[in-house]
This record gives C-alpha cells, structure tokens and sequence, in this order.
C-alpha cells in the first residue's frame, strides 16, 4: 500500500476512483464533488495505491492550523486493505507538518470510518444527521 498527495496531472484518476467509491448510487453527482475538491484552493488530495492500482481517496484541508479530513472513499474490491487507515496516517503526518495543531472530521456513526477515526485518536464531539431522504408525496 502507498499513499501519496497526487500531482495536478491525476485529477481525473483521482475523481474517477473517489466516485467508484462511493458507488453508483452518487453517480455523476460524486464525479462533481470530487472534481470540485480537486479545485479546492487550501485542498490536498490524497490516493491510495495496492499493488500500483488506485483504490482509495481522500481530503485534507488546511486552514488557520485546523486540519479538517474529508472526502474519504474506497473502490469495492479495494475493502479492507487498510487504504483508509494508511490515508488517516498519511494525512494526519501531511497535516502536523503544515502546522496544523487541531484537526476535525466527520463520519456516520457506528460505521467503519468512525472506528477508524477513533482509533487514530479522534472522539465523538456530536452527532447529527446529514444527509435525510425526502418522503414522496
């Protein structure tokens, strides 16, 4: 496994695998997100690689020595590899030598992401919702 910050020529295959990550239900929509996250001027964006094979992304923000984790996917057959934590250390280490003395991050509760988190040291300060499905009418 490799982690690294892409170089301005991998956007696409940056944005590619973070939609193949959270799946076709996003669809295009994701595909947006993440070319929008590549935009992001206080953005660094982060792939994993398993066996020279893209299969995980995520964001680090920095701003005002506050480093906020983000946009954190996996491709299906990429799962449980360890991408995500090697993408927490990854930018966890690119954060603290940015300055950065406070960090943030959000996940849905009880999920993967949250254990992972915890177990790098972040705790839950709140919970909310989201994201919520509209009734039909």
């Amino acid at each position: 496994m490799t982690v690294r910050v892409i170089g301005g020529d991998e956007v696409d295959v940056w944005a590619n695998t973070a939609s193949a990550g959270w799946g076709a239900a996003a669809g295009d929509f994701m595909l947006d997100v993440a070319r929008v996250n590549a935009g992001a001027p206080d953005g660094h964006l982060f792939l994993a690689e398993f066996d020279g094979r893209p299969i995980a992304t995520a964001v680090l923000a920095i701003h005002g020595g506050v480093a906020h984790f983000a946009g954190a996917s996996t491709i299906p057959e990429g799962r449980r590899n360890g991408a995500q934590l090697a993408l927490l250390d990854a930018r966890m280490r690119h954060a603290a030598a940015h300055g950065c003395d406070l960090a943030l991050m959000g996940a849905a509760p009880g999920s993967g992401s949250q254990r992972n988190a915890e177990r790098h040291g972040f705790r839950i300060a709140y919970t909310r919702i989201k994201w919520r499905l509209k009734p039909r009418d």
